[in-house]
């Protein structure tokens, strides 16, 4: 593409441009992010209801239907502007924002302290630097 662009001339319409990193930026690596934090985040008791496995399915469709929304409006915005796709991608946009703070709102009750530093900070404990061990509290000198 650099050569065609450099050497030829040729320009790349910007709303392309755009439309290739929100699909690479929302559509993968986001989603990227957001199926790791769902598998590494500690799972909810059974009888947690704050949690919603259901809610996490419709995080995920909205969030892959307002990029696709977005990436193909963007792409034909970039050869026939008109104030319709301009709607259009705005409204793929407020997909996105909308997917991710329902995804925010539902894992958040997923984030909280290892049980093992629960249980130290409970006993008066601290980490000692680096190390897995633990010391007891320094007496002050």
């Amino acid at each position: 593409m650099s050569v065609a662009w450099g050497v030829l001339g040729w320009t790349i319409p910007h709303l392309l441009i755009t439309a290739h990193v929100h699909l690479l930026l929302v559509g993968f690596v986001v989603m990227i992010i957001m199926g790791v934090a769902t598998w590494m985040f500690p799972r909810p008791s059974k009888d947690d209801t704050r949690y919603r496995p259901e809610l996490a399915a419709l995080i995920y469709w909205t969030l892959t239907t307002a990029t696709l929304l977005r990436f193909l409006s963007e792409a034909a915005a970039a050869y026939q502007p008109s104030p319709g796709l301009r709607w259009l991608i705005a409204l793929g946009g407020v997909g996105q924002l909308l997917a991710g703070l329902l995804f925010i709102f539902n894992i958040w009750t997923r984030v909280r302290a290892p049980s093992i530093a629960r249980e130290i900070g409970d006993l008066g404990l601290h980490y000692g630097g680096s190390s897995s061990r633990v010391e007891q509290p320094r007496a002050n000198r």
